[in-house]
């Protein structure tokens, strides 16, 4: 079922209310918000757009989980400050969301001028999806733009109660990730190729469920490789294994192998004497030689050059976890292998899952060289998984 675009919204010359997902770290002041910034460029396309259609552009977002209070550690005007910049214009940042102040300064606004509400989750309503609330902010705008995909899988005030009060649609942000997470989930160009990898199984469980008899290639890195390979009768020295979830990876084996699916999983690996980011011995040792009392923590060279050959013969790649515990950089080269790799590849479509992917591909300035990179860890894996997210289905039908 199809939604309400941008495109199809009327705008021109009006208040518009958007939801967006400045959630970026500020604990070292606005300066920090410029490596860390993807979410606030990524909506740009969507202010631009209204920019040009005359409109008060209103913005809203939550930072951080203050849970319904104050907290000056998480006031939105760092972000504003780093956004005015992105824009090359000025962009004011209020001291409120709602009340008497908030609506005077819109009606004070000029067409073309940008405003940005104080974080949202100050106020309890916001994740109570309180109706009056909604009210509240709904009654500062003409229409509403749902631009926040990372949080469109939350059913609160600002993405769910506000589209029941006003003319809404999807942003351009939003609506690019719906239609290239959509690909995996629609038709896509085969050999199709799904690369999962952090930390652990049950956290995929669904996508996997939904996704496997859709694929041709399933590669297993990350922490999810430990309980793949104790599945598979090898030894995993002191690495946790899901054992709840030990069944589930067997019967991923065996359905893929049914189905003709080729599985991945590593032949060789970098182990650890300790869980550290020095630690005083690793090695890189085969699958079924992991020292007692050792940790896996990347995917082996073998292993990520085998990966790569592969993902090369494939048309379709959705990738959603590091190969290893990337955020170590003793442990980052399997992740640096495959993510070089994939984005060098032509004529493939790329998608890239959110969160620590996510985050690793911009670490790694790769985002440019990817078909997606998503801004929503969890939004994208709800996605995946073929369910509905609430902040999207509020939205009206085409």
């Amino acid at each position: 079922m199809s939604k309400r675009t941008l495109g199809q919204l009327d705008v021109s010359g009006k208040a518009v209310l958007v939801r967006v997902d400045f959630n970026v770290p500020i604990e070292q002041g606005a300066g920090a918000i410029a490596n860390y910034d993807q979410r606030l460029r990524a909506t740009l396309p969507t202010i631009e757009y209204l920019l040009e259609q005359d409109c008060r552009v209103i913005l809203c977002s939550h930072l951080g989980r203050p849970r319904g209070v104050f907290d000056g550690s998480l006031r939105m005007a760092p972000v504003g400050d780093r956004l005015a910049i992105l824009l090359g214009q000025p962009v004011t940042s209020l001291s409120d969301c709602v009340g008497p102040a908030a609506h005077r300064h819109v009606a004070s606004m000029s067409a073309g001028q940008v405003a940005l509400l104080e974080n949202l989750r100050f106020w309890p309503g916001e994740e109570a999806n309180d109706a009056e609330f909604a009210g509240d902010l709904a009654s500062l705008a003409d229409c509403f733009v749902m631009d926040a995909f990372a949080v469109a899988h939350r059913a609160h005030a600002s993405t769910v109660g506000i589209p029941r009060l006003l003319p809404s649609a999807m942003g351009l942000l939003t609506q690019r990730e719906v239609e290239s997470l959509g690909v995996a989930l629609g038709q896509p160009e085969r050999p199709m190729a799904a690369l999962m990898g952090g930390a652990k199984v049950s956290d995929k469980i669904l996508v996997l469920q939904n996704l496997l008899e859709r694929l041709d290639h399933l590669f297993i890195g990350g922490g999810m490789a430990v309980t793949f390979l104790a599945a598979t009768g090898n030894s995993v020295g002191a690495s946790p294994v899901e054992t709840d979830r030990l069944d589930f990876a067997r019967d991923v084996l065996q359905r893929a192998a049914q189905n003709g699916i080729t599985v991945h999983i590593p032949e060789d690996l970098v182990v650890a004497s300790e869980f550290s980011g020095e630690p005083a011995r690793t090695a890189n040792v085969n699958a079924d030689d992991v020292p007692d009392g050792w940790y896996i923590m990347d995917v082996g060279v073998r292993t990520a050059d085998k990966f790569m050959r592969a993902l090369a013969g494939c048309k379709t790649i959705i990738w959603n976890g590091p190969m290893g515990v990337f955020e170590m950089q003793r442990f980052s080269a399997g992740t640096r292998t495959v993510a070089n790799g994939i984005a060098g590849l032509r004529g493939v479509t790329t998608v890239v899952g959110g969160g620590s992917t996510a985050e690793a591909v911009e670490a790694l300035g790769l985002e440019a060289q990817m078909t997606h990179v998503s801004t929503g860890g969890g939004a994208s894996l709800e996605f995946l998984e073929g369910r509905d997210l609430p902040g999207i289905a509020a939205l009206p039908d085409a």
